[in-house]
This record gives structure tokens, C-alpha cells and sequence, in this order.
């Protein structure tokens, strides 16, 4: 008895192996009929990604980087005459020939040398009194370096002050001081905003920023927030 209903388990087994391997006939009969009926969407489809890869290392390689040279060679020559305190042609853009810093940001805005030769034009057309033209320019600046967002909305913030918008400029100096963690960075703000807070009779504000730079930059402040603090009382 014992040994009967071991060869029907064997024939039970036998059966569903058989079945088995019957379905998986099935499915390869089914992915070849697929890829039979589908073999030509599916190679536009793979086509298209394969040029997309090749297109985007072939747009690294012969646009990105000679932009990226080209760039280099206009920003550098922009900065050894700012270095040399030839602030206009720095600047640039009144020729081909001496693109300067607007000319490179003109050209090459798509790269990072040229978005950081838009914001050394900002703070050339700060110093030169044209602040709105100066606050367009920073404004379109972006960078990873965060100290360096910082100074973006610090120099935003003076364009704003040029333009006698100093609520705006307290809210942009606000930026500017938590922007970064550099230390030195966020006192230098933080002191900034608290000054024209306090100039803009929001004393509440003012204590706020007197109050963070007495709780986290007694280093720098050499004790000065004190006196501010005391000056939001009766100021």
C-alpha cells in the first residue's frame, strides 16, 4: 500500500514537472511572438535611448567643454583688469575684443565660469551706481558654494539699499546670514541686518539679530552686540 501511493506521488510529481515545463514553453512562445510583433517600436525605442546617451556624451565633449575654455580665457583676461583697477574694461561689453565680464556671462551664462562673471559684473555695476542693473545680474548668479550665496544676497541686499527698498534689503540679509555656515559669514550678516532693522525702527527684529550674534558670535563681536541691544530699548 505504502509503495502505491509512493509511485503516485512520483507520477503526481512527473506530471507537474511536465506541466512545467510546458508553461515555460508557453512564455518563451509568448515573449518571441511579443518581441516578433513589437521588434520594430522596441528598436526606435532602444535607438532613441542609445542616441540619447551618445548625443549627451557628444554634447559634453564638443560644446560643454570648449565653452567652458572659451570662458576661462575671457574671465581671466576680465580679472587682470580688475586686478589692475581698470574697473570699465573689466566690465567689458562695449567690443569683441574685450568681452570682459558681461561679454562672458553674455556668451557662456550656460557655464559656471560664466554665471560667476554675471556676478563680479553685479558688483562692478554696484560700484558704478547702476543698482537695479547690479541686482538683475546677482539675482541670476547661482553657485553650490553656499558662503558664496551668501555674499550674493548680502550685495543684493546693498543694491536694494541703493534703491532705498531697505525692507526688502532687511528680508535679503536675512538670506544672507543663514545662507552659509561659515561662522564669520553669518555674524557679518546677522550684525548687517540687526544695524538696518534698527534703522528701520524694528527694534524687536534688531534685538533678534543682536540677541543670535551674543549667543553664537561672542568671537567676532568683541562685545558691540551688547550696546545694540541696548540701543533697541530707547533707539
Amino acid at each position: 500500500m505504502a509503495k502505491l501511493a509512493k509511485n503516485a506521488q512520483k507520477e503526481q510529481e512527473g506530471k507537474e514537472t511536465v506541466e512545467f515545463f510546458k508553461d515555460l514553453d508557453r512564455e518563451a512562445l509568448n515573449t518571441e511572438r511579443f518581441l516578433e510583433k513589437y521588434s520594430k517600436p522596441l528598436g526606435i525605442v532602444f535607438g532613441a535611448l542609445i542616441l540619447g546617451v551618445l548625443g549627451f556624451f557628444a554634447y559634453k565633449q564638443f560644446v560643454v567643454a570648449p565653452q567652458n575654455a572659451e570662458a576661462v580665457k575671457t574671465f581671466l583676461a576680465a580679472q587682470k583688469n580688475l586686478t589692475e583697477g581698470k574697473d570699465k574694461e573689466a566690465l567689458g561689453g562695449k567690443s569683441a575684443a574685450n568681452p570682459g565680464f558681461i561679454g562672458t556671462y553674455n556668451d557662456f551664462s550656460s557655464t559656471d565660469i560664466g554665471k560667476l562673471a554675471g556676478y563680479n559684473a553685479g558688483l562692478l555695476k554696484f560700484k558704478e551706481g547702476k543698482f537695479q542693473e547690479a541686482y538683475d545680474l546677482l539675482d541670476q548668479f547661482s553657485s553650490d558654494n553656499k558662503t558664496l550665496m551668501a555674499m550674493k544676497y548680502g550685495a543684493m541686499a546693498d543694491a536694494k539699499s541703493g534703491l532705498n527698498k531697505n525692507d526688502e534689503a532687511l528680508a535679503l540679509l536675512d538670506k544672507a546670514a543663514t545662507a552659509s555656515s561659515d561662522p564669520y559669514t553669518s555674524y557679518y550678516f546677522t550684525r548687517k541686518a540687526g544695524i538696518v532693522a534698527l534703522g528701520l525702527k524694528k527694534n524687536a527684529d534688531a534685538k533678534k539679530y543682536f540677541s543670535t550674534i551674543d549667543e553664537k558670535y561672542q568671537d567676532y563681536d568683541n562685545g558691540m552686540s551688547d550696546s545694540y541691544i541696548e540701543m533697541t530699548k530707547y533707539y
